[in-house]
C-alpha cells in the first residue's frame, strides 16, 4: 500500500494497511493520498463534475486495485460537526472509502458495513 502526504499537515496514525487488508484483502494494490482543498475540488471536478473540495474521493481502479484521496483540510473543518476528533474522522474517512472501493453506496447496507469495520478496529 503506497500512502503519499500531498499536504504540511501530519497524517494521523493509523493502521491504515491493517484496515486495507483486513477488508479488501492483502493483494488488493491500494493508493491512498492526503491532499488539499484544490486538488480535492478538481478531482471531485473532474470525475463528479461537484465544485467543492470533497472530504474523500475513492476511485476503483479495477476489481484489485484502487486510489482513495482524504482531504485534510476539510476533513479538520468538518470533523466537529460530527461529534469526532480530527485523527479518529480521518479513520471514519478511510473506513468510509475503503467501502466504496468494495461496490457499496451510500445506504444502510454500506453503514453496515462501515460499523462493523470500524467496531473491528475500534474507530
Amino acid at each position: 500500500m503506497d500512502i503519499l502526504n500531498r499536504t504540511k499537515t501530519p497524517t494521523p496514525r493509523h493502521p491504515y494497511e491493517q484496515i486495507k487488508d483486513h477488508y479488501l484483502g492483502k493483494d488488493y494494490e491500494l493508493s491512498l493520498v492526503f491532499c488539499g482543498e484544490k486538488l480535492s475540488r478538481r478531482l471531485n471536478q473532474e470525475s463528479r463534475n461537484k465544485d467543492y473540495s470533497a472530504n474523500i474521493l475513492s476511485f476503483p481502479l479495477s476489481e484489485t486495485s484502487g486510489e482513495i484521496f482524504i482531504d485534510l483540510a476539510t476533513a479538520k473543518k468538518q470533523c466537529k460537526k460530527y461529534n469526532r476528533s480530527f485523527s479518529n474522522y480521518v479513520a471514519f474517512l478511510f473506513i468510509h472509502g475503503l467501502v466504496h472501493l468494495a461496490g457499496y453506496d451510500h445506504g444502510d447496507t454500506m453503514d453496515k458495513q462501515e460499523e462493523r469495520l470500524r467496531s473491528a478496529f475500534r474507530i
